[in-house]
């Protein structure tokens, strides 16, 4: 069944965009939440003669990520947990806790859902998190838990001697 975004769905494209999607999912999601209309005649008719206001908004929401891109890009923020022994956490460090810290240390305001990591930080150290800002603009951002950012070779050799000594 083929709708007519009124907004981003993620995976399936934007607004404006004409696609496929499953009836069910059109029916019980799109439609009720005000995410997508029918593709009918009609609707794809006036889909032309707003185009040009859709182009308009996609290039200020680009240019906007990709601000939000140089701010981002290669900055790194602190975040406290409880650390035990051998550098392992009690608990994780979740998408809310990376938001949160971005938030505060570099004054950017983050979506959670928006903050995809490969594996639960289970570990302190430092660790890698992409930031998927817009369609395929995304951010690297190096998260620190419980290492100093001006002395981490200081920590990771702290978290040896800790492991040769249990040993």
């Amino acid at each position: 069944m083929k709708v007519i975004l009124l907004g981003e769905l993620r995976g399936k494209g934007g607004e404006g965009d004409v696609v496929d999607v499953a009836q069910g999912f059109a029916e019980n999601y799109l439609y009720p939440n005000r995410i997508a209309i029918p593709a009918n005649k009609g609707n794809l008719k006036q889909l032309e003669e707003r185009r040009h206001n859709i182009e308009k908004r996609e290039e200020k929401r680009i240019a906007d990520a990709n601000a939000l891109k140089a701010v981002l890009e290669g900055k790194s923020v602190k975040v406290e947990a409880n650390i035990g022994e051998e550098g392992q956490l009690f608990g994780s460090v979740t998408s809310a806790n990376i938001a949160d810290a971005i938030k505060k240390q570099l004054e950017v305001e983050v979506d959670r859902k928006r903050i995809s990591r490969s594996h639960a930080i289970k570990q302190a150290g430092r660790h890698e998190v992409t930031v998927d800002l817009y369609r395929d603009i995304n951010a690297t951002v190096t998260v620190l838990v419980g290492v100093d950012e001006e002395e981490p070779a200081e920590a990771e050799a702290v978290a040896e001697e800790v492991e040769t000594t249990e040993e």
